[in-house]
């Protein structure tokens, strides 16, 4: 430490991290009477992550909620999903055990906890992850949290606030944490900074929690480095939407000291991102929930095919569609009547009904649109999104936004449309556009019926006017991580755990490595931090 004073903490357990995943750890450890120390390298206001800016969105299995809705959903049917879109291969040895864990540990140890914590669903299940090219999910497992992520956030924060044994956690913000410390082979603290001072310190305790998020987040330069080979070179223009404080440091750390860390190439990326209207860091970006109704183009305003690409199908299958398109970016094109019915943000800061629980508000949105959200957009973000009132109109100022000179094929765009408009009007019984038949299975559905509109023309100028909008790839969450085993213990490359160490949430891989192997299921990322965390605690109880 060059000499300098350095702090000093102890606990029986130290936690790296207060996000969900964190938290969640301290919470459960409560209860055996440990002494637990929390450090988050953000303000108090941060705790949380990237949990707490979500939508709240959870994958769940076996629900009350699906029951009501007379879905009937079992854990087998949940992994043969599961391993599906994952596409695990022979060495993802652990990443399967988590696979299959999460399955059939959903119900009790992620809904049973939240639902105890106060946390409420909304009644309608959302279906997630379909699958464009495979199947994906083969029913609706997406459960909404009434109040998003802020809510989960702020259920858990005041569970920790009122337990019982209160006094046996101290959580420390503004620490971050760099560095590990080790005794005779057995990691026992950590070293750090005090942001703002700088003033260097370390925690010691019996068992150090790895909850640090991912690695790509703070510098996507990292992400670059690490960009999936198959998928080519990365685009030139990649929106960060991960969180800032993701720097992989400790990833790092336990690399030095023997550990394993597996899968930095598996990323999970967002097909459209925007740029941030509040521009809080570099290439900050929003992620879209991306109208199902409107028609995704090229950088060229050539429709993306030949199958065309549908929202909340098949995530990954979408964002390798466009990284292998002109310019690698893309544009939505719709109009006003889809916008308000099907335009929405994947966070909780746009969708305020949600997040405020306001539920005359989100009625009266699902009804009618939600007008304030679709204002609000087109108003923050004139540098993705144009409006007009004629389709040349639309393709002057699509235009003016295109990159490297790549100049929208005007005669193609238009005929584009005209063809998709023409099925329309022949009627649904004569449709052969895929985007038509799975708009059609969709709104069979009464969860996206409601959200999902009945066959809308684009160039239907009582719908007007048109929008379009220019998407990019966001980066969200790393899929790989430290290797785990299903007590969360971190591994040597010999498959020997490192004796005092423990890792959870994304900086796990949520999860041995890697547990989504190549592709994932909407929602799994916020019930596989509440599942690590509660994994975590019990082996550190010795209940495991």
């Amino acid at each position: 430490m060059g000499g300098r004073f350095v702090k000093r903490d102890r606990a029986d357990v130290i936690i790296a991290g207060g996000g969900l995943a964190g938290l969640v750890t301290a919470h459960d450890l409560l209860a055996s009477g440990q002494r637990v120390l929390v450090l988050e390298k953000g303000a108090e206001a941060d705790l949380g992550g990237l949990a707490k800016e979500s939508f709240g969105g959870v994958h769940l299995i076996g629900t009350p909620q699906q029951r009501r809705m007379g879905i009937r959903d079992d854990a087998g049917l949940a992994l043969r999903d599961w391993e599906r879109v994952a596409a695990f291969q022979e060495e993802d040895v652990w990443p399967r055990r988590w696979a299959r864990y999460y399955c059939e540990n959903a119900a009790e140890s992620i809904h049973g906890f939240l639902h105890d914590r106060g946390i409420r669903f909304l009644p309608v299940v959302n279906w997630a992850e379909r699958g464009l090219l495979q199947p994906g999910n083969s029913l609706p497992r997406w459960h909404i949290v009434w109040g998003t992520g802020h809510e989960i956030i702020a259920r858990l924060r005041a569970a920790l606030e009122a337990h019982p044994r209160r006094e046996n956690l101290q959580i420390l913000c503004d620490h971050e944490v760099s560095g590990l410390t080790i005794a005779g082979g057995v990691v026992k603290g950590i070293t750090g900074r005090i942001m703002g001072s700088g003033e260097p310190y370390e925690a010691l305790g019996d068992q150090v929690v790895i909850a640090s998020g991912g690695m790509c987040g703070g510098d996507l330069s990292r992400l670059r480095a690490h960009w999936h080979a198959p998928w080519g070179a990365p685009p030139k223009v990649l929106l960060n939407g991960a969180h800032a404080f993701g720097d992989g440091l400790l990833h790092e750390q336990v690399q030095q000291i023997g550990g394993q860390v597996t899968h930095l190439d598996l990323q999970w990326h967002y097909p459209a991102g925007i740029h941030h209207p509040a521009r809080r860091r570099p290439n900050d970006g929003l992620s879209l929930v991306p109208p199902r109704s409107a028609l995704w183009l090229d950088a060229r305003g050539r429709r993306i095919g030949p199958v065309p690409l549908v929202g909340n199908t098949d995530t990954r299958y979408l964002v390798e569609a466009i990284l292998k398109s002109p310019g690698q970016y893309s544009w939505q094109v719709l109009n006003w009547r889809i916008a308000l019915k099907e335009l929405a943000v994947s966070g909780c800061d746009f969708m305020t009904a949600f997040r405020h629980k306001r539920r005359g508000r989100m009625v009266r949105d699902m009804l009618f649109g939600n007008r304030e959200l679709v204002e609000r957009l087109v108003r923050d973000c004139p540098e993705d999104i144009v409006v007009a009132d004629t389709l040349p109109e639309l393709m002057d100022k699509m235009d003016r936004l295109s990159l490297a000179g790549l100049a929208l094929d005007r005669s193609g765009m238009e005929q584009d449309l005209l063809a998709y408009d023409a099925e329309i009007d022949r009627g649904s019984a004569f449709f052969t556009d895929d985007q038509l038949l799975r708009i059609r299975g969709l709104r069979a559905y009464r969860g996206d019926r409601l959200r999902t509109c009945k066959f809308q023309k684009i160039l239907d100028r009582k719908a007007g006017p048109l929008v379009a909008i220019r998407e990019f790839i966001l980066s969200r969450k790393s899929l790989g991580g430290i290797q785990t085993d299903l007590g969360c213990r971190v591994l040597r490359d010999d498959g020997t755990p490192i004796p005092g160490l423990y890792a959870v949430g994304e900086a796990a891989g949520f999860g041995g490595g890697g547990i989504h192997g190549r592709g994932a299921l909407e929602g799994t990322f916020l019930g596989a931090c509440v599942l690590t965390g509660r994994a975590a605690a019990r082996t550190l109880a010795g209940r495991a």
